[in-house]
């Protein structure tokens, strides 16, 4: 399996793209400004069909592409406790970057903690880590030894939780169970800025401790 990460506007948000060549297969996670059009150019390059978007959680910046797909007919994916960010996004509006549209993301499956989604002849894990937001959700890739974690932690730090719906212990209690769990040699793909791993978070970041 190939991923390739692409840091998109309007405020460097990560789209991730899975892909599986073999099997002319990828898949899609969170969609930023400029995502439907990345991923269809990355889709194209390997000879792929898109055949999931996965949606880290509702925040704005991580669903601006989301109904570009859905009207695409690709399937979406998303946690429940976000329905509200991604069926009124402009609920958003007032820490939102002014003068976006914002249009609703139809979820058409929604994800839940230990799920298994069956892609690109692999599991995918779904882990729930709330706290930066209520559906803040994680992808495992066992196979891979990598995790998309949304905005649940950086390198070095961890995903605002001062926004409606934010909670620091939870956040603090979603890390430590659900990403420091994972082997060492995990390497974290956040949802802003570069890689890291759970080794190294768990020794060095700042914010939240083993």
């Amino acid at each position: 399996m190939i991923i390739e990460t692409q840091e998109l506007p309007p405020i460097g948000t990560n789209a991730i793209a899975l892909i599986d060549s073999d099997r002319g297969e990828c898949v899609i996670i969170d969609a930023p400004a400029e995502a439907y059009d990345w991923a269809t150019q990355i889709a194209d390059q390997h000879g792929c069909k898109i055949m999931a978007l996965i949606l880290t959680h509702g925040h704005w910046d991580h669903i601006l592409d989301g109904w570009k797909f859905a009207e695409a007919g690709i399937p979406t994916y998303g946690h429940v406790a976000d329905t509200e960010m991604f069926a009124e996004p402009s609920r958003m509006a007032s820490y939102a970057m002014p003068g976006l549209e914002m249009k609703a993301v139809p979820i058409d499956y929604w994800i839940t903690q230990g799920q298994k989604l069956e892609f690109l002849g692999a599991e995918l894990e779904i882990r729930h880590v709330p706290g930066h937001c209520p559906g803040n959700v994680l992808v495992y890739l066992e196979g891979e030894s990598a995790a998309i974690v949304g905005d649940a932690i950086f390198a070095g730090s961890v995903g605002r939780y001062d926004l409606p719906g934010g909670d620091f212990s939870v956040l603090e209690k979603s890390i430590r169970e659900q990403i420091y769990s994972l082997p060492d040699a995990t390497t974290i793909y956040p949802g802003h800025g570069g890689t890291t791993t759970v080794e190294r978070e768990k020794a060095t970041n700042p914010i939240v401790r083993p």
